[in-house]
């Protein structure tokens, strides 16, 4: 296929579709019904003749997605009499893709540089920053400042000193600057910032850890505190948790210290993280796997969210009107046939990630009834020659996609994933394998934790091979502490 092929708009639209999770995919058919004026959502019709007192149509969400909506199927404005069938819209598709990769590869090859993906989802994320943004925390500081008692120049140096407090809540600029770049004097900074230093979240405008729990220990009226005095003296030794050596340099007991360590442990290391932005969305599942009458595990597809699309007869029969004009003929032809591609790249969307999550069962079945212990390795590529369509296709369709099953709502790139041998000549997808390790930690003695070598032996034993360093490296993933660090006394 040559280079010089251009990517057709409307099969771009199809990858786009294709890769966006339902609620974004409903942003982008709202878009759409903005600006077609031929398309119509089923569920709006439906409300509207229920108002009007009237029986809404009977179309049901998987009727409509099992095969083309009837709309699509004939269209006596259309020239070409009907639509192309669905395999060779699928066919279409696999030489967007393969065209697609060319270009990339092309690209990456020669070092010029390409629009690629991340243009398109940032139109994307455009769409969806509409919803207003929670209140941030500077702007909560600056409300607080602007109730305070400071006049307008130590206002100023109050402004000043927010806008370097980074949004974990801690201060990002010495004195020196804050004078440099204020003017004021030394003490006139330090000032304001006692006073902010006393807004809530407490910890807020610390420069540094230690001073950030010392803050919130003050605010407790917890200065006498064995707790404060570790925090101030032994902070070093805290975050190595070397307990026996605060003991011995504060003379205490190893067990008052490790109570104190306890409730130091109740302290917010990041004052400012309730005002983080929410990175936490909001998930549809795609597709629920759950037991059937049978007793056998389905799939199902979630139509709840999935926009139900038509194509208007009121545009349809002024079309069939002889008083029309050509040029309103050539537009309303156009927008139907637009529409028409999009109805029918919903539903191809909707039926590869069915497929796609239907081989995921098949191949996971395990999973489904016990749970990540057995986690087989997959990967896309298999995935892909099983249900016929290109890997690429694969990646894009489980791409920020959701599949709820017996353990969960969980991503559908986490069935993905390398594997470790057994003893008995199977394979352990390495999510398994983290769930094992995560096990034997949890059910450790806490006073002789399992050093990353014994980790290694207790794996064997338990019939799995796997080396030191992939031991360390799951550990670090799993954010498990080194075996001296989670020792307690």
């Amino acid at each position: 296929m040559s280079l010089n092929q251009v990517l057709a708009p409307q099969l771009q639209q199809s990858l786009n579709l294709l890769q966006a999770p339902t609620l974004e995919l409903k942003a982008m058919v709202d878009q759409e019904l903005q600006i077609n004026p031929v398309l119509e959502e089923q569920a709006a019709l439906d409300m509207e003749a229920k108002e009007r007192g009237e029986t809404p149509d009977d179309g049901t969400p998987s009727a409509d997605l099992a095969e083309p909506p009837s709309d699509t199927q004939f269209d006596p404005t259309d020239e070409s009499g009907k639509d192309e069938p669905i395999d060779d819209f699928q066919k279409e598709m696999n030489q967007l893709i393969e065209l697609d990769q060319e270009w990339r590869d092309h690209f990456a090859s020669t070092n010029i540089p390409m629009r690629d993906s991340r243009d398109e989802d940032e139109k994307r994320q455009f769409m969806l920053d509409s919803v207003t943004s929670c209140q941030s925390l500077q702007e909560f500081l600056l409300e607080q400042a602007r109730l305070s008692d400071l006049d307008d120049g130590l206002m100023k140096v109050a402004e000043l000193i927010i806008g370097n407090i980074d949004d974990a809540g801690f201060l990002q600029t010495s004195v020196d600057e804050l004078v440099f770049s204020s003017g004021q004097q030394a003490s006139h900074i330090q000032t304001v910032m006692d006073v902010i230093q006393a807004f809530h979240p407490p910890g807020v405008g610390a420069r540094d850890l230690r001073e950030c729990l010392m803050l919130q220990l003050e605010r407790a009226d917890r200065v006498e505190s064995l707790e404060y005095q570790i925090v101030r003296e032994c902070m070093d030794e805290l975050g190595r948790r070397r307990i026996k050596e605060i003991a011995k340099k504060l003379t205490q007991t190893v067990d008052a210290v490790q109570e104190s360590i306890e409730r130091i442990g109740h302290l917010e290391p990041k004052p400012g993280r309730e005002y983080l932005p929410d990175t936490e969305q909001y998930v549809v599942p795609e597709v629920f796997i759950r037991r059937g009458d049978d007793g056998e595990w389905k799939v199902t597809s979630n139509h709840e969210h999935v926009p139900r699309l038509r194509i208007s007869n009121a545009y349809k029969d002024l079309m069939a009107q002889a008083a029309t004009s050509s040029e309103v003929r050539d537009y309303i032809r156009d927008k139907i046939r637009s529409g028409k591609f999009l109805i029918k790249s919903i539903h191809q969307r909707q039926s590869t990630i069915v497929n796609i999550a239907n081989e995921i069962l098949t191949r996971q079945a395990e999973f489904m009834d016990h749970g990540a212990s057995q986690l087989r390795p997959m990967t896309m590529s298999q995935v892909a020659e099983a249900v016929g369509v290109h890997e690429t296709t694969v990646s894009r369709a489980v791409s920020g996609k959701y599949i709820e099953t017996p353990h969960g709502v969980l991503e559908m790139k986490y069935f993905f994933t390398a594997g470790l041998a057994s003893k008995d000549g199977s394979s352990l997808a390495n999510t398994s394998v983290k769930e094992m390790l995560n096990d034997l930690v949890k059910k450790e003695d806490p006073t002789k934790p399992l050093s990353d070598e014994e980790l290694v032996k207790t794996f064997k034993e338990k019939g799995v091979k796997i080396a030191r360093r992939t031991v360390a490296k799951y550990r670090a993933e799993l954010n498990i502490l080194p075996s001296h660090l989670r020792r307690t006394y």
